[in-house]
């Protein structure tokens, strides 16, 4: 009888452990909610703060509004105590600082910069006012805009919706349009002077008469199209391997009658005289009177027959007499002589 009550205790516990063992698999652990945690720092869209966006692990009261937000691309702090005493309110204690002394809160926006408004009212003066090309059009402020800061949904970029110019002072006054978020856009009212440009190429240093002009003697500059006159150049490219045919100051735009070619023939230089008529090329030594560049037609002394001839230049120091015409032709020496 012991034997078989020892028996139905041993079965009675054998169950119980695996009773309990079953038990333990089926029934879902309880896990404690996550503690909520100061954050260190937020990035916020839209005009107000909620609790979710400075605390992790703010349950249902995330979307909670507590402060108001900085303003557009600003930057700003919150106390880490104004945070506390904030969600307080709101039936959340507990919350673990995490040593943070306060939070950096940042307001989320896109950045429309001041050379983007100035480009805008650039391209409107060209379009409605004929100005020439948008670049060549300067644009000052009388107050300098800051940049701007929109919405980072806010679609489009500045446009001018209206302005006035007055060709003479070059004044305008202009209202632009600021892409936002909602339907109805922001309006921004300028008031400046607008300027047409252009580049201009002046020499760096001085230059003396009849200089060979190399690319490291110049630079391009934009000044006003109304300063520079007529006759200016824009391209370097037209004035390297000219020669200054006055004097050139630094600063000053260089015209186009300013250059020559190179002289090729300088005065009082021995030059040899090619004459050319039909079926006759004679030459002889000659003596230059005046300098001059390729195709400038020069009087050369003729130092055999001792007379004054006129002849172009082709080379260095190499002048053509290429006509058969009478007088011409009575210049040329005896033709035993050659």
């Amino acid at each position: 009888m012991i034997r078989t009550f020892a028996a139905t205790v041993a079965a009675v516990t054998a169950f119980a452990a695996l009773a309990a063992s079953t038990a333990a698999q089926t029934l879902p652990n309880i896990v404690e909610p996550a503690r909520p945690v100061l954050k260190a720092e937020a990035t916020i869209t839209g005009g107000i703060v909620r609790i979710g966006d400075l605390v992790e692990n703010a349950g249902i009261i995330a979307n909670v509004a507590i402060f108001r937000a900085p303003d557009l691309g600003q930057t700003g702090t919150v106390p880490a105590e104004a945070v506390v005493e904030a969600v307080r309110a709101h039936a959340l204690v507990g919350l673990n600082t995490a040593g943070i002394g306060e939070v950096v809160v940042t307001r989320a926006s896109r950045a429309i910069p001041v050379a983007e408004i100035a480009q805008s009212v650039a391209r409107a003066l060209s379009v409605r006012f004929n100005l020439g090309d948008v670049k060549d059009i300067a644009v000052d402020f009388e107050r300098d805009p800051r940049m701007i800061y929109v919405e980072p949904n806010a679609k489009g970029d500045p446009r001018v919706a209206r302005i006035n110019y007055d060709q003479r002072s070059g004044r305008f006054n202009a209202m632009l349009e600021i892409p936002t978020s909602a339907a109805k856009q922001g309006i921004l009212r300028l008031n400046g002077h607008a300027t047409v440009t252009t580049d201009v190429v002046m020499v760096s240093h001085n230059v003396q008469r009849g200089a060979l002009i190399k690319n490291a003697d110049l630079v391009v500059e934009r000044r006003p199209r109304a300063q520079v006159g007529h006759d200016f150049i824009a391209d370097r490219t037209h004035a390297v391997g000219m020669a200054a045919r006055s004097s050139l100051q630094t600063g000053q735009p260089l015209r186009n009658d300013q250059l020559m070619k190179p002289e090729l023939v300088q005065r009082n230089e021995t030059v040899t005289l090619v004459y050319q008529v039909p079926g006759i090329t004679l030459t002889v030594r000659g003596k230059a009177i005046e300098g001059g560049a390729e195709g400038d037609v020069i009087s050369v002394l003729n130092e055999q027959s001792k007379r004054t001839v006129q002849g172009v230049i082709v080379g260095p120091g190499r002048v053509v007499i290429s006509t058969g015409s009478p007088r011409l032709a009575a210049n040329l020496p005896p033709s035993s002589g050659n």
